[in-house]
């Protein structure tokens, strides 16, 4: 799948907003991928995992034995990741507000895992949840998202593979161009 072929599917799902958006890093955009939309069709979803996984390097594949997404935006995500792969699912949740698994899920002393997100802006959930799965025992091999809107400056610690980066700016709330400072903010994301 190439990169328009992507971006073609969050077309197709209305899931590539423009306006004021406040991220979840507090950031501001004028473009937000909602990958909740792109993912509500089943299909949908598992076209893009498929694609993501055919570019996953075959020692990754071969070694991954389960995938752990952070709850809620890469829940779906890492589910389908996991389907392709044929691998287990399980997410990390924040009943306290930090990373950690729940609902009876377990990972084994030095279990190789892939970490999955949806979006991947400053990369501090992604770097929150593979500690989380180092705190339950498992060994981060890789991190995948399907989009990464980082620029590319995401140090996340592991080899990192998105299906998609996208250049997009991303703006401090007291640095705002004055265009996107005229249009109302909206958080559309799952955290407050």
């Amino acid at each position: 799948m190439t990169d328009d072929e992507v971006l073609a599917e969050f077309r197709a799902a209305d899931a590539l907003l423009e306006g004021h958006f406040i991220l979840s890093s507090g950031l501001r955009s004028p473009r937000y991928l909602q990958c909740a939309r792109v993912l509500m069709d089943p299909r949908r979803g598992a076209r893009l995992a498929d694609a993501l996984v055919a570019r996953l390097p075959a020692e990754v594949k071969q070694r991954v034995t389960a995938v752990v997404a952070p709850a809620m935006g890469g829940l779906i995500a890492g589910h389908e990741v996991a389907r392709a792969l044929g691998v287990e699912s399980m997410f990390l949740e924040r009943p306290t507000g930090t990373f950690e698994l729940r609902r009876g899920f377990r990972l084994q002393p030095g279990q190789p895992v892939l970490m999955m997100e949806d979006v991947v802006t400053t990369g501090l959930s992604s770097r929150e949840a593979i500690a989380a799965i180092a705190a339950a025992g498992g060994e981060t091999v890789a991190a995948a998202a399907l989009v990464d809107r980082s620029g590319g400056t995401a140090a996340l610690g592991v080899p990192f593979y998105p299906l998609i980066r996208l250049d997009v700016p991303s703006y401090a709330a007291d640095a705002l161009p004055p265009e996107l400072a005229a249009v109302p903010a909206v958080k559309p994301g799952s955290r407050a």
